[in-house]
Formats: structure tokens, sequence, C-alpha cells
């Protein structure tokens, strides 16, 4: 409960900050750069560290490609049946295929299930959503902006990014025996994940634009939220049988709203700004009720 009150805490923060004007409007780019260059590498490196490998993880990093092509799927045929703009149809794709597995989801895994449950969202987050979103969501952002894709900035993206620098040294360093102290630094950055994430988010929530796009908005939150999640859960614990706490925290990245990055990047290839931002923000508002409820849910799993 501590935890939860800290993450609206933080959230609702950033929100009065953004009113009172205590920050220049490029701080959340501040704030995510501390995120991705020292907070999310420092929990990769401390937690990966630890992994034992577990069947289950292979599902963990296969379900955001899943997430994804069902979202691909999905929304182009939303998009036939109501005779979409393409630039709207490629912002439902990237806002509803891809989850906000980082910044959202580690804080909110780590309420939910404790710090033993960082290390499967890591693996998501990383093998999963963020190659996900480097390939397939910058490919699809291209297709549906008539622009290019080269694939050797794909490459350079992905092998650049630190936090996934810092997951291929934490599994070369399994073997190895971290000093005590390094163990207290790496977590002490590490902490700094969730409020940071937080009010960055609160800080960037706009909720304009609402007029006109209801509908489509209604559509990409029931995908995303909903839809989706069913989905892997009826995929992964009806068809296939599996289960354990890295099942619960994979369908619980399922469930988390849609990606700030994969919001950016639509409103970079001008695939309707205002819609890609309502799903990220609405989305997230929604997802702290949202996730309580497939928390309960996935309890028995």
């Amino acid at each position: 409960m501590s935890n939860l009150i800290l993450l609206v805490a933080c959230f609702v923060l950033g929100m009065a900050l953004r009113r009172a004007g205590k920050l220049p409007e490029r701080a959340p780019a501040a704030f995510n750069s501390f995120i991705i260059h020292i907070s999310l590498p420092a929990l990769t490196l401390l937690y990966v560290h630890d992994l034992r490998w577990n069947p289950s993880y292979g599902l963990a990093a296969a379900m955001p490609w899943l997430h994804f092509g069902l979202g691909a799927g999905f929304f182009w045929a939303v998009g036939r049946a109501l005779k979409l703009p393409r630039p709207t149809i490629g912002a439902l794709m990237l806002t509803g295929g891809l989850g906000n597995t980082s910044f959202f989801g580690l804080p909110m895994i780590e309420t939910f299930y404790g710090k033993e449950g960082l290390a499967t969202g890591i693996i998501a987050d990383q093998l999963g959503s963020f190659l996900t979103l480097s390939t397939l969501g910058i490919l699809f952002a291209n297709l549906y902006s008539s622009g290019a894709t080269s694939a050797g900035a794909i490459i350079r993206k992905i092998v650049l990014f630190p936090p996934f620098i810092a997951l291929l040294a934490a599994l070369a360093l399994i073997p190895v025996d971290y000093p005590l102290w390094a163990v207290t630094v790496l977590k002490r950055l590490g902490d700094t994940l969730a409020p940071l994430a937080l009010v960055s988010v609160g800080f960037q929530l706009r909720l304009g634009h609402l007029a006109g796009n209801s509908r489509n908005l209604a559509i990409g939150l029931l995908f995303k939220l909903l839809l989706a999640p069913l989905a892997l859960f009826l995929l992964y614990v009806e068809l296939i049988g599996a289960g354990g706490q890295v099942i619960q925290v994979t369908l619980f990245e399922a469930a988390m709203p849609p990606m700030i990055t994969a919001g950016i990047i639509a409103a970079e290839h001008d695939l309707d700004p205002p819609l890609a931002n309502l799903m990220v923000a609405i989305g997230l508002l929604l997802s702290f009720f949202t996730l309580t409820g497939w928390w309960w849910v996935m309890r028995a799993v």
C-alpha cells in the first residue's frame, strides 16, 4: 500500500509542478534521460544478475511481440471497417500495441509483486517491449507515415541503448558475486526510477483534444487495457497451461497502459498526435483501476 501511495503521490506532484510552473517544459526530458541512463541500467544490473533461468522467461520475452502482432491485426481490421485515416491506424497500432512496461510497469510490479517480480518485468521490457518498439514499432511508424526505415539505424539504436547494454552486462556477470558496496549503490540508484518516472508522466499529462477523438480513443484503450491482456491470458494460462509468479507478472505487464515512447514516436511521424497523446494520458489514469482488477484476476494463476 505504501508503494502505491508513493506512485500516486509522485504522479499528482508531477501534475502540480506543471500547473505551478515550477519546472521548465523540458524537465521530463531530463528525468527520462536520468532514468534511461542511470536508474533502469542500475535495476537491470542488480536484479537480472541474480536471475536463474526459468522457461517461463521465454514467454515473458515473447509477450510484447505477440501483443504488438495482435494490435496490428486488430487495428488494421478496425481501420478498414471504420475507414479510418492511415495516420490514425498507425497511431493506434503503436500506442495500442505497446505497453509502458518500464517507466510505469516496473514501479507497478514492485508495488503489487515486490522486488522479486522485477527481473521478469525487465526481461519482458528489454527483450520484449524495447526490441519490439525498436524494430516493428519503427517499421510500422514509417510505413503509416510513408517514411523510410534504415536497418542500420534500428540496429544501432538497439545495441547502444543503455538498459540493453546493462542487460548484456548483467547476464555476463551472473557468475560473479557483486561486492556489498556495489549492491548498495545499484539499489540506491535503481530506487530513483519509480518517483522520477511518475513525476515525469504526471508532468506530461495533457487531457486536451478529447472532442472528436472519443470513439477512436475508446476503441484503442478497450483493446490495450482489456482485450489484449485477456487474449494473452487465455493463450498463456488456458491454452498453454503456464502458471506461477513469472506468468502473473508477464500478464500484468501485458495490461500496462500505452507506452509513452510509442506515443512520442507516433507524434514524431505525424501519426495523429492528439490521439496518440490521449491514449497515453487517459490510458495511464485508467490503468490504476484496471491493473488492480487484473492483479485480482491473476492471483490464482
